[in-house]
């Protein structure tokens, strides 16, 4: 069958129809369309609200946690300090109670001493002169020249009228006993003190190695048997002229804590074998330092005080090699009075006789090349002779006990 032709009436119906349908497929879609953007862009909104809710959290975390960590940390620093602060108390009362006990000892000690020095011979100064076994004919020597002994010092003392000036000076040889108890060198020390009576006996083994230990045993010594107001040391190679001597220790007898002699500062000598040996140069810092200033070993005093101090403490003193080194360690960490007396360490002849010649009479005489008067016992009385003060300066003395 051959279909009818469509009319025109017809095709525009189906033609306005398909435009009706295809509008409201396309209102349809458009609308789906725009509902899923907004859905869309809903969801978008929302979940960036969220990451940002998200973050504000996080960072709200962050920031409790890191407060917490700082209120910690600020919590461990206060116990710290507090712990410190503790320490720090504790520390001032145990230096308070040692201080209290350290008191209260010197306190027993010093009254105990006052006590005991009312018992001791006051004198103005103990001269102890460092000797060694083998040294008889230095001593002699001695005896000889600057030392009056036995007859001698009696007629002193019957021409010039000094018998409390020789009273007032315990001028005494030093040594210690040998390794050998009652030993023959032990014996002639022992037959020699009879016939001379002018040694220091020390409770000490001699010793070239020992002097340090020595000159602590001789200050300890000697203030357990004298109450005086210098100590002197001086080595049995040293002229001294005592009445120079006394007359420059009395222009300090005023001031505490004395310290005097020719103040020096040599080299710190590390080289094994070689003579002033430091075995504990590092101390000193670098290689090539030098020692602090000292008195040097030859001749040298300290006032009453200080001796104290040494014999009281003589248990936790150090003891370098050289013992002039060792006394001016145990003085360097004290108030002292460093006293540089270019009189107590003028040359031998013609130096020291010169400066008599000039009005400057000189408190001790030695050699510094030989670290005392070199071959002294052959030049001695010569030493003597050109330097010696007279008997003038002995009768002038002046003593405030």
């Amino acid at each position: 069958m051959r279909a009818k032709a469509a009319s025109g009436k017809a095709i525009i119906v189906l033609c306005l129809a398909s435009f009706l349908a295809g509008s409201l497929f396309m209102s349809r879609t458009l609308s789906r369309s725009y509902i899923f953007e907004e859905e869309d862009h809903h969801l978008t909104k929302h979940l960036s609200k969220h990451l940002e809710i998200q973050k504000d959290c996080d960072e709200h975390k962050r920031k409790l946690i890191e407060s917490k960590s700082r209120d910690i940390i600020g919590e461990v620093s206060k116990t710290h300090q507090a712990v410190k602060s503790l320490e720090r108390t504790m520390s001032t009362l145990e230096m308070e109670l040692a201080a209290a006990r350290t008191s209260d000892r010197n306190s027993e000690f010093w009254s105990e001493r006052s006590a005991k020095n009312q018992s001791l011979q006051k004198v103005f100064a103990v001269i102890g002169i460092n000797t060694a076994f083998s040294s008889k004919k230095r001593r002699d020597s001695v005896r000889q020249t600057w030392m009056p002994t036995g007859e001698k010092l009696k007629k002193i003392e019957k021409e010039k009228g000094i018998v409390k000036a020789w009273i007032f000076i315990y001028v005494r040889f030093v040594i210690g006993h040998s390794a050998t108890p009652g030993g023959v060198l032990d014996k002639a020390i022992d037959e020699e003190d009879s016939e001379h009576k002018d040694f220091l006996r020390l409770k000490h083994i001699e010793g070239y190695h020992q002097l340090s230990t020595k000159t602590r045993l001789y200050f300890s010594t000697a203030t357990a048997m004298y109450d005086a107001e210098f100590y002197v040391k001086v080595d049995d190679d040293v002229h001294v002229n005592l009445g120079m001597l006394v007359t420059t220790l009395a222009r300090y007898q005023s001031r505490p804590r004395i310290y005097i002699g020719c103040m020096k500062s040599g080299p710190v000598l590390s080289q094994k074998g070689v003579k002033y040996h430091e075995p504990e140069f590092w101390k000193f810092g670098e290689e090539g330092n030098k020692y602090f200033r000292h008195a040097t070993g030859q001749i040298y005093a300290i006032s009453k005080d200080l001796a104290a101090y040494i014999s009281t403490n003589q248990g936790i003193l150090h003891r370098y090699a050289n013992e002039d080194v060792s006394l001016g360690a145990w003085m360097l960490g004290l108030e002292v009075e460093h006293v540089d007396e270019r009189s107590m360490c003028c040359g031998t002849p013609p130096d020291c006789q010169w400066k008599a010649q000039a009005g400057n009479v000189c408190a001790a005489s030695f050699d510094w090349s030989c670290s005392g008067i070199c071959k002294s016992v052959d030049r001695m009385a010569r030493v003597h002779r050109a330097c010696a003060e007279g008997d003038t300066p002995l009768s002038n003395f002046r003593f405030f006990i």
